[in-house]
């Protein structure tokens, strides 16, 4: 943990944001045993109205129960902190709006940005806490050679988080602390865990977006959604009618089941065109394409942008980084050259710079 190597820890306080989960609990009891004063916060972000006992990941009562059951356990105060209306404005509507849209939401980059890094912060200085801290898989170290701090991806490559933390606020990068930075396996946290007698132990991973618990996001978009889908045309590149398709909603680019139509070969989704409603397909190679566009920039390192750079970028987060130069465009915009075609560059979706191997020089949403 790079804030643990100071003379002052003991008179320093963090507040720990807790998921119920093992990573924020294990992230908790190591700033325990390092010495900070450690306080526990589960943010309430969502219930269904209509089924407010519904399980739901981090948002469910039965995690911060578990959160709080840990906390007791390590012997740290727990707060639940109310942020309902935020996540409602920041991140529910954001991913209804993306969708109808046509494009394919990140809703765990929103939470990052609104709510975990921004009114938790906000939170932890109501506290006088000095730090804030999250069971986040990433690393953040002063640079001597860009003289500030950054963020970095964690020695755990498998399970590296940085993807979904570009978008946070750099003037707060010297308030975080990641517990985490420094283990490379999923196994050492749940050992530890367990020889500590947490029991959250052997809880499994949440895989879900929160806020759609059975994993079903066209159930949820259609009982949110102001207005029925329309239905629209599938149709080639060149404009020949293949079928009929739902609604843009129920498709999303790099597609291949559920399209309804036949032809000579596979063919996938290419593309969305919301203004004239259709679904536009074609085979795969041609879901392959050497450039992107990208806007709602967020750079987390003071350097010339001025000009093109080389980075690595990465289009989601299961993928792997990809050289790439990185141009400058006009109105808030940057034009990304892969030096190897990517598959399915997602708009609504965002790409991740990396530069210097590890250090997160920043991202945006593709367009």
């Amino acid at each position: 943990m790079n804030q643990m190597g100071k003379s002052e820890v003991n008179n320093k306080k963090v507040l720990i944001g807790m998921s119920g989960g093992v990573d924020s609990s294990v992230s908790a009891l190591l700033l325990k045993q390092a010495g900070y004063t450690v306080i526990g916060a589960t943010m309430r972000l969502w219930e269904d109205k209509d089924n407010p006992d519904i399980e739901g990941g981090c948002c469910s009562f039965s995690a911060t129960y578990d959160a709080k059951r840990v906390c007791d356990k390590i012997g740290i105060p727990h707060y639940t902190i109310d942020c309902r209306k935020e996540f409602e404005e920041n991140v529910i509507k954001d991913f209804i709006c993306c969708y109808q849209c046509a494009r394919t939401p990140n809703p765990c980059i929103e939470c990052n940005k609104y709510l975990k890094f921004d009114v938790f912060y906000k939170k932890a200085l109501e506290l006088e806490c000095d730090y804030i801290s999250t069971g986040h898989y990433a690393k953040v170290e002063f640079s001597e050679k860009y003289n500030q701090y950054v963020l970095k991806k964690s020695d755990a490559e498998k399970k590296d988080q940085t993807y979904f933390l570009y978008s946070i606020n750099k003037e707060i990068l010297p308030k975080l602390i990641f517990p985490l930075e420094n283990y490379k396996e999923k196994d050492e946290i749940r050992a530890i865990a367990k020889e500590n007698g947490l029991l959250v132990a052997e809880k499994p991973d949440s895989q879900e977006v929160c806020f759609i618990p059975d994993n079903n996001y066209v159930r949820f978009l259609e009982k949110n959604l102001n207005k029925k889908p329309k239905q629209g045309n599938i149709v080639l590149r060149d404009g020949t009618i293949l079928g009929k398709h739902k609604g843009i909603i129920y498709y999303t680019v790099g597609q291949r089941k559920g399209l309804g139509i036949s032809y000579k070969e596979p063919l996938y989704v290419l593309r969305l065109d919301k203004d004239k409603n259709e679904v536009i397909v074609g085979l795969e190679k041609e879901l392959y394409t050497n450039t992107l566009y990208a806007n709602e920039l967020n750079f987390l390192l003071d350097i010339d942008l001025s000009k093109p750079l080389e980075v690595e970028a990465k289009i989601r987060y299961r993928s792997k980084e990809a050289k790439a130069i990185l141009y400058p465009e006009e109105n808030g915009k940057v034009k990304l050259e892969f030096k190897e075609p990517q598959r399915a560059i997602t708009p609504g979706q965002s790409v991740v710079f990396y530069i210097d191997g590890d250090i997160v020089l920043g991202g945006g949403k593709i367009i």
